[in-house]
């Protein structure tokens, strides 16, 4: 009986997308480590982000860099949350961990204002969400990434994840660009 190798996932997408919440799930699913983005950033990022500034490309590139670390590191497999707004961040993730497969949550700016502004105690306020979106590289036609909606129940969500993984069938994971509508 052949083992295969820890899953490394990337679940990606806007703030208020639901990152945090499927990732939860995923890495109960899959007996593997999850990595909160988030509880990584550097003490400056935060601050930025709590006063309303959106961060760049400079403010990520330690962040990132720390994030490809830990999901390396992850022996038994992990499940990071990152906004990974832009392909090169993923790159440079996908360069610490060669068969990261990639969940990018999809969902419309409203729905992800609404979410964001409902959440009490967030580093994250509601006013930067739109900051995202201008920044948003979708990874779609990326090798390697299924595309789900943030308006599906989070439950129909990872039964997705899963079959897409082979989880379910037993069949060694082929991630391939796909779509859950």
């Amino acid at each position: 009986m052949t083992r295969t190798a820890p899953h490394q996932l990337l679940v990606m997408g806007v703030a208020g997308c639901g990152k945090s919440t499927l990732a939860a799930e995923l890495a109960r699913a899959l007996g593997c480590s999850l990595i909160e983005g988030d509880d990584h950033h550097p003490a400056q990022n935060q601050e930025k982000m709590r006063h309303g500034l959106a961060l760049d490309d400079a403010d990520r590139a330690p962040w990132l860099s720390h994030l490809g670390t830990l999901l390396a590191n992850a022996g038994n497999g992990a499940v990071l949350t990152c906004s990974a707004l832009k392909r090169r961040y993923r790159d440079q993730l996908r360069a610490a961990a060669p068969s990261l497969a990639i969940v990018f949550i999809d969902i419309t700016p409203a729905q992800a204002r609404a979410r964001v502004a409902a959440r009490a105690d967030h580093l994250f306020p509601a006013s930067l969400v739109d900051s995202q979106f201008e920044a948003l590289e979708p990874p779609l036609g990326e090798p390697g990434v299924l595309r789900v909606d943030a308006a599906q129940p989070v439950a129909t969500q990872l039964d997705a994840i899963l079959r897409w993984l082979g989880h379910r069938a037993g069949q060694t994971p082929h991630p391939s660009e796909e779509k859950l509508s």
